[in-house]
């Protein structure tokens, strides 16, 4: 189900239309980063660079800081800061863009619109399947337990949108993110700080190591968290996983799976299995759309 779900949800991060509405925001569009962080993280509120590296966990510190202001506030706010004192403007130039998160939200909502028609077509998301499975992935992610989870309440505290297909993706996202903080519960209790969590998935080869290099990490970080796992004796001298390391990551992988699996209990094996055929289609066209990448530090699109 992760794998029919995540490219629905994550065609956000990459459509046109979405860097469009994050253009309208101020957000630069050179790159993916700034409305990345924008579109994933309003959901947390004001929530500045350590609340959000928190809850997403294999990011760098640093380079979240560079996308996230220290306080999100309205310009008109009485609470919001005095513009800081700089000799230099590139200074202010490259300060994280500072907006509404309530803005970036209904911007989001626009988002998801837009791309969703260009992406499954108008007849797909007019049409009886969608809504079908929008109204199955609904009951699924209201299922989904937020104790624990910030990711996934923060989404889950969010008025429901009344399309369908927009339903869709907001259930999609709530799953996902509820995933994703059982998998960072796996990961800390199997011991994988962020940085080590990246080298020891790399090390298993789930994806080349320059891929990796997305989430901000520099070369030293990198290296010194490879010798922490040597130590640990979970990889080679090269970077290889060892026995013991593919064990460890098979282990986080088990335990991301249980932890993710209430929602589908509650759902039904039946309800599921339909949810399933009727996301085929929409999967194959977000696929097939050539905006996703094909190498991912996710495994979006394999199987």
């Amino acid at each position: 189900m992760w794998h029919l779900l995540e490219p629905l949800h994550a065609l956000l991060y990459y459509a046109p239309e979405a860097f469009d509405e994050a253009a309208a925001l101020g957000y630069g569009t050179a790159e993916r980063w700034p409305s990345y962080f924008a579109w994933r993280a309003a959901p947390l509120g004001a929530a500045g660079p350590v609340r959000v590296a928190s809850a997403f966990y294999s990011f760098s510190p640093d380079m979240v800081a560079r996308y996230v202001p220290v306080a999100r506030v309205t310009a008109d706010s009485a609470d919001a800061p005095a513009a800081p004192v700089t000799a230099d403007p590139a200074d202010v130039l490259a300060a994280p863009v500072t907006a509404d998160p309530a803005d970036v939200l209904a911007a989001r909502l626009r988002a998801v619109d837009r791309t969703y028609r260009a992406v499954l077509g108008e007849d797909a998301v007019a049409g009886p399947g969608l809504a079908e499975a929008a109204a199955l992935a609904r009951r699924a992610a209201e299922a989904a337990g937020t104790a624990g989870r910030p990711l996934a309440a923060a989404n889950a505290e969010l008025p429901w949108p009344g399309a369908p297909h927009l339903v869709l993706w907001q259930a999609a996202t709530i799953l996902r993110e509820h995933r994703g903080d059982g998998h960072v519960a796996a990961l800390l209790a199997a011991g994988l700080d962020p940085v080590e969590a990246l080298v020891s998935f790399a090390a298993v080869g789930a994806a080349p190591e320059p891929v990796f290099a997305s989430r901000g990490w520099s070369a030293a970080a990198w290296s010194a968290a490879r010798e922490r796992l040597a130590v640990r004796g979970l990889v080679d001298a090269d970077g290889t996983a060892t026995e013991a390391g593919r064990d460890l990551r098979a282990g986080v992988e088990r335990r991301t799976d249980e932890l993710a699996a209430a929602p589908w209990a509650a759902l039904g094996p039946e309800d599921a299995d339909r949810l399933a055929d009727l996301l085929g289609g929409a999967w194959l066209a977000a696929i097939g759309s050539g905006l996703l990448p094909a190498e991912n530090t996710l495994g979006i699109g394999k199987v």
